[in-house]
């Protein structure tokens, strides 16, 4: 690539992950479509993609890290929840044709968005639920599920994991997206990166610039999530959330 294009992919991998890190998912709604138009066939943009998606992880920890919001034991569980079911969506993507389930998917992100806009105080505060044993295996299933649509589709996934976590475990805004971003951005990212390049190429060249971008945005991103609030993540979280659905269902 010349420097042109390698300076295009850096901007739209900063500005497609500043956002992803305020509102918690959907750096592929700008990200993937931009690797593909500059000729990188659907298997190999996708690889490339999750690649560069975690250093989104990378950045927003290191913000994150100041802020001490995680607790271990959780994150460890949304880890052994999660996990598994990526690994099984990402070995499936490549040898299934995905259009059905991602307007489908599409559909479902438009709903999040909008349900999450008319419940008005939904995330705005901390109020800790289902941590009982029957409510961590309920959640355990929803994370299982969402964690093999992250591995098989591209697009929005981090804005489910977002919305179980306030909606389904009782976390505010700030909290879940902090969540989705280390555990999503880096550990499951990676786990479908590692996947699906053994099945596929990765565009080593491309990488520099997109790591970059990826790194500085999830890291903008989430000083912006941390300084502006729950009301100010929320908003965010249902534009973002209406935009990837409406990208998903139009292809």
């Amino acid at each position: 690539m010349d420097w042109l294009d390698q300076t295009i992919l850096f901007v739209v991998a900063l500005l497609a992950n500043t956002f992803s890190a305020l509102s918690g998912g959907g750096a592929g709604l700008i990200q993937l479509p931009v690797l593909i138009f500059l000729g990188l066939p659907f298997s190999i943009a996708l690889a490339t993609h999750k690649v560069a998606s975690v250093a989104l992880g990378v950045g927003a920890t290191l913000r994150y890290l100041k802020a001490d919001i995680i607790e271990r034991r959780f994150a460890l569980f949304m880890l052994l929840a999660g996990l598994p079911g990526v690994v099984l969506g990402a070995s499936l993507i490549l040898t299934v044709p995905d259009r059905v389930a991602q307007v489908a998917l599409g559909m479902l992100t438009i709903g999040l968005g909008v349900y999450s806009w008319f419940k008005t105080e939904l995330g705005h505060h901390h109020r800790p639920s289902h941590r009982d044993r029957r409510g961590y295996l309920l959640g355990g299933l929803g994370l299982f599920f969402i964690g093999v649509i992250n591995g098989s589709l591209t697009s929005g996934t981090g804005l489910f994991v977002t919305l179980w976590l306030v909606g389904w475990f009782g976390l505010d805004y700030k909290r879940a997206v902090a969540y989705t971003l280390i555990l999503v951005g880096m550990f499951w990212n990676g786990s479908g990166a590692l996947t699906l390049g053994l099945q596929s190429t990765i565009q080593w060249d491309w990488l520099p610039a997109l790591l970059l971008g990826s790194i500085l945005g999830g890291f903008a991103g989430a000083h912006l999530a941390i300084i502006k609030g729950n009301s100010f993540i929320k908003r965010a979280f249902e534009i973002i959330t209406i935009l990837v659905g409406a990208k998903l269902v139009s292809g």
